[in-house]
């Protein structure tokens, strides 16, 4: 959550700063703001609400012509979302001016302590504390680079803070804790970002910072170190993709740019991994013996990867016979789990700096189990903390509702199960390639669902009023029940709740109305009796009024009877399902705020991001 930008070198750094906030926007639209800096004279602007606002704004004000800067979009933690506590903040005498991402949780003793020697702050954040902090250490004669360390020092919590100074015009200082940023390597030019969208139409070259790290930028060098000034590396690293992949190419939404590219993201993600007849992961650091003596696994994961995560256990303990449990990541280390050095966690998060995902892989570590990442950002903090990382190859994903990486990851899940089936004897080679050839066929399978999902935008825009929707799954197709739910939660702001359907009329039944919509995921027919159970839970909303909307595999006329709509979905194994089962519900969702005129790719509330708990 929250978008930074900093900028040093010879274009206008207006024009780069925010361009660069368009790009991150979709991390936090509550305000934005940009600081310039001149020689003894610094420039900010900001406003509440999206970054339309601040360009509107930045037109009707004169404003210098500077080649430094750093601009800030928000997600609110504290303070409310208005012109007051949006970012930049300044210092007591206007000459530091910082941005930052995250929390600092001893903000109020801090505060007491600045209010106490007559300190009158402005806003209700904690982000202008490190902004008075550090221009009260420049002012007894600290550069700004000495300022940060200093400052951090005092610092608990998980933070990016960015700061330039007008005393320093030539350079941004930034520092991380916890929370991402990296820096571009352009052409007598440098940048900072949350994210490297933010520059990626300067240059590819990037640096990715280490915790506890300060940087200093200036327009032909960079400059790293420790909190206490010891010299430090970052690590370098090129980006491979360019930024037609983070632009909507003709779509009305990201969202429906990031559906359609879902059969090349599942491609990218397997390609490579199966090479003469043996599965090899990305960067399998943990030796064949070390996950011979795994007994027992634990998934951690919040949101939509949590989903990947319940999906993923099912073709876990099927391939492997190893227990899985999937943990909701934010309530993981609090209640005190049993794992082990023979336990394995799995960490997945699209952007690897999900902060309650990365508290609890921390608190794994501690406890000497063997985490394992997997991530579609390279070089960020929960992989790089890993033992092993497997990437998913999805691309940048800008719309905040996750598509493109839950496939991905779900991808990524079923190959590392058969990874640990490999080395653990428990399935055959010529059985692991067969499981792979079907995985291969998935991209095409999703290809034709996207051919056929007009009708279910037609069922959206039919359906814009209602005020509930239910979703029904059984096996693998709870989980996809789970995301279908959530997926409408995230963006036609409506009542909807996903339920395994055996547990249908232990309670939840009673919600059903005269015609509530109810999608209900059927197993395939090789499934047998948990196919035939399916029909029965399709039967008991049936009677009861609801309108059943029946995802099922073509050609299984023994369901067709009892689903008002019918939604037919290619022949894949059992376990391989949820991969096209959740494409129409995607496309329900999207339809269905956009017939709402909601916004689809930054729905209210929520950012793409979460970096604090």
């Amino acid at each position: 959550m929250c978008g930074i930008v900093g900028y040093v070198g010879a274009q206008p750094a207006l024009d780069v700063v925010m361009a660069g906030l368009r790009c991150l926007e979709y991390r936090g639209y509550d305000s934005a703001g940009v600081a310039l800096v001149t020689t003894d004279k610094m420039f900010t602007e900001k406003r509440a609400g999206k970054l339309a606002n601040l360009e509107k704004a930045l037109v009707d004000r004169e404003h210098p012509t500077a080649t430094t800067g750093i601009g800030h979009t928000r997600w609110a933690t504290h303070g409310a979302p208005n012109d007051h506590n949006a970012h930049p903040h300044l210092g007591p005498g206007g000459r530091v001016a910082v941005v930052h991402n995250g929390i600092i949780e001893n903000f109020a003793a801090l505060r007491q302590q600045l209010e106490s020697a007559g300190h009158e702050l402005r806003s209700e954040t904690d982000t202008e504390v490190a902004a008075y902090l550090l221009e009260l250490e420049t002012t007894r004669g600290a550069d700004l680079t000495t300022a940060m360390r200093s400052v951090c020092q005092r610092l608990e919590g998980a933070f990016t803070l960015v700061a330039t100074s007008s005393d320093e015009p030539d350079r941004v200082v930034a520092a991380r804790r916890n929370s991402p940023l990296v820096v571009g390597i352009g052409d007598e030019e440098t940048f900072l970002a949350s994210d490297v969208a933010a520059f990626i139409t300067h240059t590819r070259e990037a640096m990715e910072l280490g915790q506890d790290q300060v940087v200093t930028i200036t327009s032909h060098d960079v400059e790293v170190t420790d909190f206490a000034g010891m010299p430090a590396q970052g690590r370098r690293f090129h980006v491979d993709w360019d930024i037609v992949a983070a632009e909507k190419s003709g779509y009305d939404y990201f969202m429906l740019k990031e559906i359609a590219e879902q059969p090349r993201a599942l491609a990218d993600t397997l390609l490579g991994r199966f090479i003469g007849g043996r599965l090899a992961l990305d960067e399998m650091r943990l030796s064949d013996d070390e996950l011979r003596e795994i007994s027992k696994i634990i998934i951690v994961a919040c949101g939509t990867a949590f989903h990947a995560g319940l999906i993923a256990k099912y073709a876990i303990e099927h391939w492997t016979r190893i227990p899985c449990e999937v943990e909701l990541a934010s309530e993981f280390r609090y209640r005190d789990p049993i794992i082990d050095r023979d336990t394995m966690v799995i960490a997945i998060s699209q952007s690897g700096e999900t902060m309650d995902t990365l508290m609890a892989l921390r608190h794994a570590r501690e406890q000497r189990a063997k985490v394992l990442a997997i991530s579609n950002t390279n070089g960020s903090t929960i992989p790089r903390e890993s033992d092993a990382v497997l990437y998913t190859h999805a691309g940048p994903e800008i719309a905040v509702a996750s598509t493109k990486a839950f496939l991905t990851q779900i991808i990524a899940c079923h190959l590392l199960a058969l990874y640990l089936a490999q080395v653990r004897g428990t399935k055959f080679g010529d059985e692991i390639g067969e499981i792979v050839h079907q995985l291969e066929q998935v991209p095409q399978a999703v290809r034709d669902v996207l051919a056929t999902v007009e009708p279910v935008r037609e069922l959206a825009r039919e359906l814009r009023d209602c005020t509930s929707v239910l979703f029904l799954g059984r096996h693998v197709g709870y989980p996809v029940a789970l995301e279908g739910a959530l997926k409408l939660k995230e963006l036609a702001y409506m009542h909807a709740e996903g339920f395994a359907a055996g547990e249908l009329k232990h309670g939840p039944i009673a919600m059903i109305d005269e015609g509530m919509p109810v999608f209900v995921v059927v197993p395939p027919r090789a499934r047998g009796v948990l196919h035939d159970k399916m029909i029965s839970n399709i039967q008991e909303t049936r009677v009861r009024g609801a309108c059943t909307i029946v995802l099922a595999e073509k050609g299984d006329e023994k369901v067709a009877t009892y689903a008002d709509v019918l939604i037919p979905l290619p022949v894949l194994p059992t376990l391989l399902q949820p991969l096209v089962a959740t494409v129409p519900l995607q496309v329900f969702s999207c339809e269905m705020a956009a017939a709402r005129d909601h916004d689809v790719d930054q729905p209210r509330n929520l950012a793409k991001s979460v970096t604090v708990e």
